[in-house]
């Protein structure tokens, strides 16, 4: 990777902070951006610091990790540190990237911070592609990005809307939002992306696409505005 991967850690135990933040300083593809002491503090900082991964306890006053990823839109990757084994199933539904168990060793730590890095480096090389591929009708197709105007979920599926067609796959929309270029797409509400260079207009909350119109949520309507905006 060309940048270093951007972290935050939020653990209510100081200790446990500054272990995390000494193993850290020790791998130089991870750049720390912030501590934080609960899911609180950390929402709190995540509005002016977006980061790429987040090494987040479960365990903490006021709102639980697994609470924070539950209640967040389009929230960073994470890796769970938590001294409780039992949430692991729980983490694996909430497609986090590991699940790390205290006490932590930093051999332990060091596995984990590569599986992050080669996490984040497919995604760079599927970002920079111009399509993707998704199984529909028994088969795999191929998507252009440019063809794509909005996706729609629909519970266990989604719809994805093109120029000259509609292509319905068994996903969710975390996990095809996971698949587009950011610089591109953008989830305007829970359900639904739309693609912004296929925007033609904006009237209140709704998105005209050609014929279609996609709802803004009001929870990401300011971060769907600043997006376009740059």
């Amino acid at each position: 990777m060309n940048n270093p991967i951007s972290c935050i850690i939020t653990d209510d135990e100081p200790y446990a902070r500054k272990g995390l933040q000494g193993y850290i300083e020790k791998i130089e593809f991870l750049e720390l951006k912030g501590a934080c002491e609960d899911a609180l503090e950390l929402g709190e900082l995540l509005v002016c610091q977006p980061v790429d991964l987040l090494f987040l306890d479960i365990q903490m006053p006021f709102m639980s990790g697994i609470e924070f990823l539950e209640t967040v839109q389009n929230p960073p990757k994470v890796i769970f540190t938590t001294a409780f084994e039992q949430y692991a199933i729980q983490g694996f539904e909430l497609e986090v990237l590991d699940y790390l168990l205290k006490p932590i060793s930093y051999d332990r730590f060091l596995k984990s911070a590569w599986k992050a890095r080669n996490y984040f480096e497919l995604k760079q090389s599927k970002d920079q592609l111009p399509y993707l591929f998704v199984k529909s009708n028994g088969r795999l197709e191929k998507i252009v990005f440019d063809d794509i105007l909005f996706i729609e979920g629909m519970e266990n599926y989604v719809a994805i809307y093109c120029r000259d067609k509609k292509i319905i796959t068994l996903s969710t929309i975390k996990a095809i939002m996971e698949k587009l270029p950011a610089t591109r797409f953008i989830q305007t509400h829970k359900s639904y992306i739309a693609c912004i260079d296929n925007i033609d207009a904006i009237e209140g909350n709704i998105i005209y696409i050609q014929k279609y119109q996609v709802p803004i949520s009001k929870y990401l309507r300011k971060g769907f505005l600043e997006s376009i905006s740059r």
